[in-house]
């Protein structure tokens, strides 16, 4: 991955880090520029708030999310292989580390204690995952590539649980194979098996 183009940029890498690492209050801005190797009054200069710096970074990654997941649509046009490669993707950046959990999920378990203005980001990149995977389910459901048992949203929901489930207990155990383990029957219950 390539170093941050700006400061900005720097700063909201650093707390998505930290995010990850220890949730929203996990951090502090002297943290942060202490990373980055700045003053805190040049962080407060980009982001007055810490309310400001994390809506920011939320909304980079639900731009991030939309842009990445309509380029997978484009590319893995089949709902079993979406939803393998979307499950493949968070395999690798967990096992490689790069993001070895999703930052609105993790918020999300802190939901009642974050700040209103954060809260409805972290609800915003849920509703939209909720939606694509349901168009994802419901689309294979149609076409018979995808077995489903419930309604596309409600198996939406399901398989994003068992993703964020999964992360929660690879972390757990410290194994990054959990991840697989858990979501692999899952998988295997929506995709059919072929001859």
């Amino acid at each position: 991955m390539s170093k941050p183009s700006n400061t900005a940029d720097e700063i909201l890498a650093a707390a998505r880090t930290f995010i990850i690492a220890g949730g929203y209050n996990g951090f502090s801005y002297a943290d942060i520029a202490e990373v980055i190797g700045i003053r805190k009054a040049s962080i407060h200069h980009h982001f007055p708030s810490k309310v400001d710096l994390v809506r920011t970074l939320l909304k980079r990654y639900l731009e991030e999310a939309i842009t990445g997941l309509g380029g997978l649509e484009r590319n893995v046009p089949e709902p079993p292989e979406l939803l393998r490669t979307y499950a493949g993707i968070w395999a690798r950046c967990i096992e490689d580390a790069s993001m070895p959990f999703c930052v609105c999920a993790l918020l999300a378990s802190e939901l009642p204690a974050l700040p209103p203005e954060v809260a409805v980001e972290v609800r915003a990149y849920f509703q939209f995952l909720s939606k694509w995977l349901t168009g994802v389910i419901d689309r294979g459901a149609e076409t018979g590539t995808l077995a489903i048992s419930a309604s596309p949203r409600v198996e939406a929901e399901a398989f994003m649980a068992t993703v964020h489930g999964a992360m929660l207990s690879a972390r757990a155990y410290g194994d990054v194979l959990t991840f697989g383990m858990i979501l692999t029957p899952t998988l295997q219950k929506l995709i059919p098996a072929t001859d």
